[in-house]
């Protein structure tokens, strides 16, 4: 893992989640042009950097917010780093709650052998990952609930290489708790690779 990589973990595990996703949206598509064998995360629900569609937003009861149908986005990854146990996938909107933003997905235990996941796999528990525990409480995808009249929120997914068992650690952890279980540089990482997504309230492309 080059330090470049190692540098946009950091700064995701301090919530610089703003800046994390500046980077990946140039850096990241930019050099995987350059190398093919890049370790990169696509998606055929969304381009990187573009607005997601309506449905990948929550539908959660009871918040005029929540305009979508949750329907978690489908992710494909290749180029897997050598030494990759398992895979942690986060989703965050680091323009939501300040100062840290809001952690909309924490998976891991991804085992090395999955390559991504179908569209609307994630919306609910799955046995391809663990899931931990977001801001809203839950361990599938929770999609945008995006404030009205806003600029569109960046929401931000890091996909993670790790030399982690993929049952080693336990269900249930939030972002940070996960973050911590890496310790000091270079423990347990791989490599990172990510996209990001962006959503409006009222909805439109």
């Amino acid at each position: 893992m080059g330090g470049a990589e190692y540098r946009r973990f950091l700064l995701f595990g301090k919530h610089h989640l703003f800046a994390v996703a500046a980077i990946l949206s140039m850096a990241v598509s930019g050099t995987a042009a350059y190398a093919a064998d890049v370790f990169t995360l696509t998606s055929t629900t969304f381009q990187d950097g573009k607005i997601m569609p309506k449905k990948v937003a929550n539908d959660r009861a009871g918040n005029p917010n929540c305009v979508g149908e949750n329907v978690s986005p489908q992710f494909s990854w290749t180029n897997v780093p050598a030494g990759t146990k398992s895979f942690v996938l986060l989703m965050s909107d680091p323009e939501g709650r300040a100062p840290s933003g809001v952690s909309h997905w924490v998976a891991y235990g991804i085992p090395a052998s999955v390559t991504g996941f179908a569209e609307g796999e994630t919306s609910k528990p799955s046995d391809k990952y663990v899931g931990g525990k977001s801001t809203m409480g839950v361990g599938n995808y929770s999609g945008p609930c995006t404030p009205p009249n806003t600029t569109p929120h960046h929401y931000t997914f890091i996909l993670i290489a790790t030399d982690f068992e993929p049952a080693e650690l336990p269900p249930g952890l939030t972002r940070d708790e996960v973050i911590a279980k890496f310790g000091p540089p270079p423990a347990h990482l791989k490599g990172v690779t990510g996209m990001v997504g962006l959503f409006v309230n009222p909805w439109h492309e």
